[in-house]
């Protein structure tokens, strides 16, 4: 019996964990800025614990009973929850109301949980003893939740369900406890097929789970979403409308495939095709293979090394019907190495000279990425280029992000570089913004052949800015205090009003 009752407590911690990560990783995905979503949903998840801890003096009668309710309660709130908020964000304005409400309410039940479980084990242990099984089993549950929620819950089973199967557990944990404590229930008939009830009611959302997350994308998209997956680090999206394929990186357009020829031709041959000598190559991020199609047209390269932290990336872009195409099957090509790992410390435990890297990584829309444009990560990249090589950044629009881009300028020259800004329309994105970096720099006088947008005679015109995009003061974005990430996100809110 003391087994089973502490597996209880184990299981309500892990629940009321995962309904947690799950509230913190959807407003991060939606919203951006990891840090600020996580901080504020943990914030308020504990002090809403804080409040259900306090009002469980107040529940009188058969706290089994009382227990069995809120465990039902819980199951069904927190159950749903990632179905309620990918539905909230995509029907209506009041994603962050929604979001806040459902962590109070998740919150307010769980504390409730413990203290209730607590005044119902009382009699059978000594206080000291009940204290001590009940916090370590409690924790031992954050644990386990804490380890299954990135490794297994998110890529094999989704946020949506995740939140049901955990709910499920809920429902269960209530159901065995009309029969742990069957002879404190005056009422265990009814209770019993409440649980039966909510286990049908959460066994039902599972089975359609894949209707509200496809109810939600395509509500979100304009165009048919034919690929979404959760991955543990960031949800991936496909849309089609007739020829054209749009990937979406946590709700952010990462590139149209009527298009993209223009952004990822523009981003690597103003470099490497100044750099005749080249034999190496690095690609950071990128990991749709598309700026490797392009390098993988210069037949001097003998190594191309991609980093990117996401396998699933790699797996779409290297065996999907409609995806691999784009990229001319290049993660099959020989001269291509994969790498999947996080570009910072990949970089700082490497030993190996690139003669063009190519740095490619989505928009600092939160610290995670942030950390990907500061000074210490390009004076990293810079120990590991050689003495004539080239370095290529994607630094956001000049015209959208204006001081965003010009901080990612100034933050390279802060790292020793001497800069080359310049911007190419893209008609999905508009004026989108590189910079080359390196010691030295000259206009190439040859192109591969092939190529779809860019000549000779319009690289120069890259390199020249209007007035509403010439630079302006920035600070330097460095490890310690991101502050392209507060740029980008003021800039971006701007637009949005």
């Amino acid at each position: 019996m003391p087994v089973v009752l502490f597996l209880s407590v184990l299981l309500i911690a892990a629940c009321g964990l995962i309904y947690e990560l799950i509230a913190g990783t959807l407003a991060s995905y939606l919203l951006g800025d990891s840090v600020l979503q996580f901080s504020t949903v943990i914030g308020a998840y504990l002090f809403a614990m804080g409040l259900g801890s306090a009002a469980s003096r107040y529940l009188r009668g058969s706290l089994v009973a009382r227990f069995v309710t809120i465990e039902l309660m819980v199951g069904v709130v927190g159950g749903f929850s990632s179905s309620a908020l990918f539905l909230a964000f995509a029907y209506t304005h009041s994603f962050q109301l929604a979001l806040y409400l459902l962590v109070i309410a998740v919150g307010v039940l769980v504390g409730l949980e413990i203290p209730l479980l607590m005044r119902i084990l009382e009699g059978r242990f000594q206080f000291r003893d009940l204290i001590s099984h009940v916090l370590t089993w409690d924790y031992l549950g954050a644990l386990a939740a804490s380890i299954a929620f990135p490794l297994w819950l998110v890529p094999k089973l989704g946020l949506v369900r995740a939140a049901i199967l955990f709910g499920i557990i809920n429902a269960a944990v209530a159901l065995w406890s009309t029969f742990l404590f069957s002879e404190q229930l005056p009422s265990r008939v009814a209770l019993r097929a409440a649980c039966v009830a909510v286990l049908v009611m959460l066994g039902a959302g599972m089975v359609v789970s894949n209707w509200i997350q496809s109810a939600a994308d395509n509500q979100l998209y304009a165009d048919e979403v034919i690929f979404e997956r959760n991955t543990r680090y960031q949800r991936i999206v496909i849309t089609k409308w007739k020829d054209d394929l749009r990937l979406f990186l946590s709700s952010h357009l990462q590139f149209s495939s009527r298009d993209e020829y223009r952004y990822h031709e523009s981003l690597v041959h103003p470099g490497l095709s100044s750099l005749p000598n080249a034999h190496r190559a690095l690609v950071l991020g990128g990991g749709d293979g598309l700026a490797v199609r392009e390098l993988l047209k210069y037949p001097n390269l003998e190594n191309i090394t991609l980093v990117d932290l996401d396998p699933e990336m790699i797996r779409l872009f290297t065996e999907h019907p409609m995806l691999a195409p784009l990229n001319d099957f290049s993660f099959r090509n020989p001269r291509v190495h994969v790498i999947n790992a996080d570009a910072f410390p990949w970089l700082d435990q490497n030993q190996g000279f690139w003669d063009f890297i190519v740095v490619d990584f989505p928009d600092p829309t939160n610290y995670s990425l942030g950390k990907l444009y500061t000074s210490a990560f390009y004076r990293l990249v810079k120990k590991h280029l050689s003495e004539s090589g080239l370095v290529v950044v994607q630094s956001t629009s000049p015209m959208f992000s204006r001081q965003s881009y010009w901080c990612i300028v100034d933050t390279l020259q802060q790292a020793g570089f001497k800069t080359w800004p310049y911007h190419v329309y893209v008609p999905s994105f508009g004026e989108w913004g590189f910079t080359l970096a390196g010691a030295n720099w000259e206009p190439p006088k040859t192109l591969p052949a092939g190529l779809r947008y860019l000549t000779v005679s319009t690289i120069p015109e890259l390199f020249d800015f209007p007035e509403d995009m010439k630079p302006v003061e920035a600070e330097v974005n460095r490890l310690n205090d991101q502050i392209l990430v507060r740029y980008y996100e003021k800039e971006w809110k701007d637009i949005a009003r």
